[in-house]
């Protein structure tokens, strides 16, 4: 993992890291009323807990191009989806003011660390235009 994390240092500065609560899956995070889709109510609640999260934490938005790298430990060892976190992270870090939206992001990795009790997301925002 810490070979990893180089290698992103390499390719951007680091700004910003954050530690974040596990997200729903993205079989969790849409719900269909009718015709249409919306963001389920545990969507809607994980959206607003990482805002809170990332006010707590001192959230610096950023303005331009950026990098992502997300470390996601999951709650258990059961066989996941990395991609089907992704859309609830990407939505729930914009809605608490990372960054300003996610056309702004133009490099993004993920990898899977050790399960921890709760699961957790370390993200690490880096601004490509330094």
């Amino acid at each position: 993992m810490e070979e990893v994390i180089d290698d992103f240092e390499d390719e951007a500065k680091i700004e910003v890291v954050y530690e974040l609560s596990y997200p729903p899956s993205v079989n969790h995070y849409w719900r269909h009323v009718g015709d249409r889709t919306m963001i389920s109510r545990a969507g809607r609640e994980y959206r607003q807990r990482v805002a809170e999260e990332l006010a707590h934490q001192g959230v610096d938005s950023a303005g331009g191009s950026v990098a992502l790298f997300f470390s996601v430990h999951p709650p258990d060892r059961r066989r996941r989806d990395l991609d089907n976190i992704l859309k609830a992270l990407l939505d729930a870090l914009q809605h608490g003011g990372a960054y300003q939206d996610d056309s702004q992001i133009d490099s993004l990795r993920v990898v899977r660390s050790t399960p921890v009790p709760g699961g957790k997301v370390r993200v690490l925002v880096s601004d490509l235009e330094s």
